[in-house]
């Protein structure tokens, strides 16, 4: 399984994956989730992914061969507007679901997947969308300005407690870690490396990119303080005066 999150700020964006793909307890493969496209003062997309691997390689490398497309075929590199870059994810995961889907149900594997698009291209705003398994997609909004992949109920209330547009970037990024921390902590399919890369709006370029291991020294700190953080709050909140 996976788990990534992505932000739209009121500053940036923040995008974060984990890396696991399988998990059990004999066999635990890790693959980045995480493709970045980066051409400075031009643009900067990242899509994160879950659900069959296989289909969302193959929509990578579908993504990727429009590097030698011709200069009129449009392409990642040459659309003028994030929502045409979705529009190519959704076509691309289409495509991969046409060529294959049929064939992995009927050996009764899911063949779904889930993607997210997100970043900026000069002369238009910051946008992020979620690309679903049919290929169509949608946007945040400043009510819900970030989007989750995967196994999201476990890191889900941090989110939604905490985040608003104007969150400073650092608050934002400490959430995140957080969430994946509740995440991996209830739920195996989850686990590290976690890929995360900060981007300021209007940069056209990528600010901060991290791969956080296992023994960091700040998402180790993160995963004590909080979790001595809430027995703490929990044992200091007064018991129910009805069951006597």
């Amino acid at each position: 399984m996976t788990y990534c999150v992505a932000l739209r700020l009121d500053s940036g964006m923040i995008f974060a994956s984990d890396s696991r793909t399988n998990a059990g307890v004999d066999h635990i493969a890790t693959f980045c989730k995480m493709r970045v496209y980066e051409k400075p003062e031009d643009r900067l997309i990242v899509v994160l992914s879950s659900g069959n691997l296989a289909i969302t390689q193959g929509v990578i490398n579908i993504l990727d061969r429009h590097v030698h497309a011709t200069p009129d075929q449009p392409t990642i590199w040459n659309v003028t507007s994030m929502f045409d870059v979705a529009t190519l994810v959704g076509d691309a995961l289409r495509e991969m679901q046409r060529r294959d889907g049929a064939a992995l149900m009927q050996s009764g594997i899911d063949a779904s997947a889930n993607l997210v698009v997100g970043g900026q291209i000069a002369g238009e705003n910051q946008r992020l969308f979620h690309i679903y398994p049919q290929g169509n997609f949608i946007e945040t909004s400043d009510e819900t300005p970030y989007f989750q992949l995967g196994e999201s109920k476990y890191g889900k209330p941090i989110l939604d407690r905490v985040l608003t547009p104007s969150t400073p970037q650092k608050e934002a990024a400490k959430c995140v870690l957080i969430s994946f921390d509740s995440t991996i902590k209830s739920n195996i399919s989850v686990g590290l490396p976690i890929d995360l890369l900060w981007y300021p709006k209007d940069s056209l370029r990528v600010g901060v990119q991290q791969r956080i291991r296992e023994g960091d020294p700040y998402f180790s700190m993160i995963r004590q303080r909080w979790g001595g953080g809430l027995r703490r709050v929990f044992g200091e909140l007064p018991d129910p005066d009805w069951l006597e």
